[in-house]
């Protein structure tokens, strides 16, 4: 199913341009890869770490490398998208710890990097959304360093609760790509090692201390068995004081950037997390 998963939605020439592209291998215990966009010659500049999506067992540095382009392009940070191993071989913690590292690491590499040492945000889909809102969790148990915003891509936050805790489950169950019927088997894969399904790090939405997270986007899909679930992680933000915003997009599917951001209904959503990564630089 990888080989199938990983391919990029869009040829090479019909994605955003940017300045510059590097691929690195990073050293945060053992190697890891990360590829880092450069929006122009200007430094120093803010980051946003970009974690892709792909149900914790699926999803490459290039299988979403035109969504780190064109969020790059768009919102003129540089981008980090960084390629954490993956499920089943490598269940939780591992992904989400080696997120954590390659943030750590640029904060810890600020000159190298061109940072601006000011601005840090963290940005995912999907799973990669799950693991954006987590790192900022652990960021803040932590205190290895501060992360200013956060921008979740119709995120999957709930891998404890049935399919009839959230409507949208039931709704969009089949015939939109993502099935509510597949989800248990994906999260079996992240949760391999014993994982407590309920544990605030595996599903953020779980957690009930929110008042000191970042300022937040959440951007959810229509037709998306996981839209509930990223509109309530926003609600209960908000009700905790922090800044959040949510927008859902009528009419899309779960996955819809890149492979559907052509179209016009859609094609203002990295404008739209742009102009809220905006709002947040220090």
């Amino acid at each position: 199913m990888r080989p199938i998963l990983d391919q990029p939605a869009l040829e090479p020439a019909q994605r955003a341009a940017v300045y510059a592209v590097e691929d690195r291998l990073i050293d945060v215990g053992s190697p890891l890869p990360v590829r880092i966009y450069e929006p122009s010659a200007n430094a120093p500049l803010p980051i946003l770490m970009y974690f892709h999506g792909g149900a914790f067992f699926s999803g490459t540095l290039e299988s979403h490398d035109e969504i780190a382009r064109a969020l790059c392009a768009a919102a003129g940070f540089k981008v980090v998208s960084v390629g954490y191993r993956l499920a089943p071989e490598h269940p939780f913690p591992t992904p989400l710890l080696d997120c954590y590292e390659a943030t750590a690491w640029v904060t810890s590499h600020e000159h190298e990097l061109g940072w601006d040492g000011l601005t840090l945000a963290v940005c995912g889909d999907s799973s990669g959304g799950n693991l954006a809102a987590a790192v900022s969790q652990l960021a803040r148990e932590r205190r290895d360093f501060v992360v200013s915003a956060q921008v979740l891509f119709y995120p999957g936050l709930d891998l404890a609760s049935a399919a009839s805790e959230y409507p949208s489950r039931q709704e969009n169950a089949v015939g939109y790509g993502l099935e509510t019927a597949q989800l248990p088997d994906f999260y079996s894969f992240y949760l391999s090692r014993g994982a407590d399904p309920a544990d605030p790090l595996v599903s953020p939405l779980k957690e009930d201390w929110l008042e000191s997270l970042p300022p937040t986007l959440v951007i959810t899909a229509e037709y998306d068995p996981l839209r509930d679930e990223g509109e309530t992680y926003g609600l209960k933000l908000k009700e905790a004081g922090v800044p959040a915003e949510i927008f859902r997009y009528e009419g899309a599917t779960h996955g819809f950037l890149g492979k559907f951001t052509h179209l016009p209904e859609f094609e203002d959503v990295y404008r739209r997390a742009a102009d809220f990564l905006a709002g947040q630089r220090s």
